[in-house]
C-alpha cells in the first residue's frame, strides 16, 4: 500500500528508515547499504524529499547527512501512515536496519499468531546505543511489549557451537525473519 502511494519503492523504504529513526542522521551510501539499494536511486529520492521539506540535510566535512525533518507539517502524518502500513514487523525492521543488526527475527507466541502476546525479538550484531530507545518508542506506538535478546556475533557462534539449550529452543521454533539469516 505504501509503495503504491509513493512514486517508488525506494522512496517508501527511505521514508520508513528516516521516519522511524528521526533523531539519527545517515549519509547516502549508509542508507544504500542498510536498504540494499543503489546509491544513485537513494540520492535521487533524498533530493526529492528534501525539496518537499520532508527531509533535511547537513554537510559535515565531505559527507552530506540526511534526516527526517521533524518540523515538517507532514512529519507526524507520514510517520503514522508508515506505522499503519508496515505494521509492527515493518517498524522493527526499519529500526533494526538503522542499528546495524546483521540478523533479527521475532520468535515465540507472537510469531505463532498470538497478537496479544509480548513480542520476543532476537537481534544479532546490533549497536545497542539507540536500539533500546527506538524499541521503547515502538512499544509506545504499537502499545505492545517487546522483549529482546541482543547478542554479538562472537557470543552467538560460541553458544551455537556449544549447543546452548536456550539458543537451540529459540532457533528451532517458529519465527518471523526481519533481516538477515542465521
Amino acid at each position: 500500500m505504501l509503495k503504491n502511494l509513493f512514486s517508488s519503492s525506494i522512496r517508501a523504504d527511505v521514508l520508513s528508515l528516516l521516519l522511524n529513526s528521526p533523531d539519527e542522521q545517515f549519509y547516502i551510501r549508509e542508507i544504500a547499504k542498510l536498504l540494499r539499494k543503489n546509491p544513485s536511486g537513494i540520492k535521487r529520492e533524498l533530493d526529492n524529499l528534501e525539496k518537499m521539506g520532508i527531509v533535511t540535510s547537513e554537510k559535515i566535512v565531505n559527507l552530506k547527512y540526511f534526516q527526517a525533518n521533524k518540523e515538517s507539517p507532514l512529519f507526524s502524518e507520514l510517520k503514522n501512515l508508515i506505522t499503519k502500513s508496515l505494521g509492527l514487523p515493518g517498524a522493527l525492521k526499519a529500526v533494526l536496519r538503522a542499528s546495524g543488526a546483521k540478523a533479527a527475527f521475532i520468535f515465540g507466541p507472537y510469531a505463532e499468531g498470538d497478537d496479544e502476546a509480548p513480542v520476543n525479538l532476537f537481534v544479532l550484531g546490533a549497536s545497542s546505543s539507540s536500539l533500546a530507545k527506538d524499541l521503547k518508542d515502538i512499544e509506545r506506538r504499537f502499545n505492545h511489549e517487546i522483549d529482546y535478546i541482543l547478542m554479538d556475533e562472537d557470543e552467538y557462534k560460541v553458544k551455537k557451537k556449544k549447543g546452548d539449550s536456550s539458543l537451540k529452543k529459540i532457533l528451532s521454533g517458529k519465527r518471523i525473519t526481519l533481516i538477515g539469516r542465521l
